[in-house]
């Protein structure tokens, strides 16, 4: 037999429950005619009184007091299921995605604070080039990078920084490099996935007359290799900010607080674990520019 609708049922098991269709509205936080619309529904569905009215109050009959026990039984067993599910989802690890760039230089360096100030919360960080979709079950917090000019407004900037083409010393001695046409000529390291050298140039107004010389790799990499000097790269100032002071690495040229790393999460419902996260992340928000 098909089930009767959820709500004609919970509306009978609160009446039952209560004694009164008054009680039962303030319950449901619905009218009294609804309450009552919903039994009479039930009623004729199922072909027999489930209540009857007893002077100025209500009585269930013989069934209708069968059917309140067993709804009260099966409720209780819904109520337990979603309560264990809701114990399983408030301990599943929070999951992270970023760039590689993002997780190596900026949120590393930081994350043992959370871990020692929250040791019952486990992070689960995904760095990937990859734009990963944000599903239920699935990625909780993502911190994606837009600039200036593709930035939506009203986002949650977690890091807003300089964008700076950079190289060692000793790649770019010698050179007249006052001019963005002069770093066609070098070696550019670029992430998997982006274009940003071409763009990098394509903003200056700069077309170069034979491609570019580009090596492609994780952003992680990109790190350690503009630091022993095999390319250029563009990225973002709060990445560098020793190796500028200290003049391992120099820098070419400038956006002023042209990047923006922002937060990105599912549109249901922050679980407990995800908010204090996130409450953390914001609290360490900067913004960095020379």
């Amino acid at each position: 037999m098909k089930l009767p609708p959820l709500n004609s049922l919970r509306a009978f098991s609160a009446v039952a429950e209560t004694g009164s269709y008054t009680l039962a509205a303030d319950r449901l936080n619905v009218t009294h005619a609804a309450v009552s619309q919903q039994v009479r529904a039930l009623e004729k569905r199922l072909g027999i009184p489930l209540v009857t009215r007893v002077g100025r109050g209500i009585e269930l009959t013989g069934q209708g007091a069968l059917l309140a026990r067993e709804l009260d039984v099966g409720f209780g067993v819904i109520a337990r299921g979603i309560d264990r599910v809701a114990e399983g989802t408030a301990s599943r690890p929070v999951q992270v995605t970023m760039s590689p760039a993002f997780a190596l230089e900026w949120l590393l360096p930081r994350i043992a604070e959370f871990q020692h100030e929250n040791p019952e919360i486990t992070l689960m960080l995904n760095p990937t080039s990859e734009v990963m979709e944000l599903q239920p079950g699935g990625i909780d917090v993502a911190i994606r990078y837009r600039d200036r000019r593709r930035l939506d407004l009203d986002v949650e900037a977690v890091l807003i920084s300089d964008m700076i083409v950079i190289g060692t010393p000793a790649l770019v001695d010698g050179r007249d490099l006052s001019d963005p046409t002069s770093l066609v000529d070098l070696p550019w390291l670029q992430e998997l996935g982006t274009n940003e050298a071409a763009e990098w140039f394509t903003y200056h107004g700069v077309v170069p007359e034979r491609p570019l010389t580009v090596n492609h790799m994780p952003g992680n990499l990109i790190m350690n290799a503009v630091r022993r000097g095999d390319g250029l790269t563009y990225t973002a100032r709060a990445f560098f900010r020793e190796d500028l002071r200290s003049g391992r690495i120099v820098e070419l040229f400038s956006e002023p607080l042209f990047g923006v790393y922002y937060i990105e999460t599912p549109p249901e419902q922050r679980r407990p674990a995800v908010k204090t996260f996130l409450n953390w992340l914001m609290s360490k928000a900067e913004t960095v520019t020379a």
